[in-house]
Formats: C-alpha cells, structure tokens, sequence
C-alpha cells in the first residue's frame, strides 16, 4: 500500500512531528513497506486459531505484596524542611 506524501504529512502532523521535505519522503517509503507487511498478515488464514493463544502460558511474575521495614516517622522528617508532624508541608503550587 502506497501512502502519499501528504498522508505522510498528516501523519506527522497528528503525531506533532516536524518533518523536513527528505524525511517525509523516507517515510512514505518506510511506512509504505510496513502497511505491505501488515497486509501479509492479514492474508494468513487464522480461522479456528484461539485469538489468545499463546505459546508459552501466561505467568505471574509480580512479587507477592508483603509489607517490609519502613522509615520511621521521625526518620523521614528529619531532613524535611517543613512539617506538621503528620505531613510534609510544602508551598502552594495551584494557582486558583
């Protein structure tokens, strides 16, 4: 599938991207070559194929939540310029 310069463009401009006469050119090529394979795909015949088949099973490979040792209140105020005891304070930075 062959995209125009000014699908290129538009591209680009959707994407907030600047391009220069050359690279809207480059690309035109190199997005072209990416429909055509993507086009390929799409010919493989995928019928009676599970849509979430997987090869290898999915696995959980996050920790388990446990709580560990912490900073103790005092600790992590100790170097804060300013606090309650409770919270950081810190200067308004909203403006209304």
């Amino acid at each position: 599938m062959k995209l125009s310069k000014e699908e290129v463009k538009h591209i680009a401009m959707l994407s907030r991207l600047e391009l220069k006469e050359e690279e809207v050119e480059k690309f035109q090529t190199q997005l072209s070559e990416i429909l055509d394979f993507v086009e390929k795909l799409n010919e493989l015949d995928t019928e009676g194929i599970d849509p979430k088949f997987q090869i290898i099973p999915p696995q959980n490979v996050l920790r388990e939540d446990v709580p560990g040792v912490s900073l103790s209140r005092e600790k992590t105020f100790m170097n804060a310029p300013e606090t309650d005891g409770e919270y950081f304070i810190v200067p308004k930075v909203v403006k209304k």
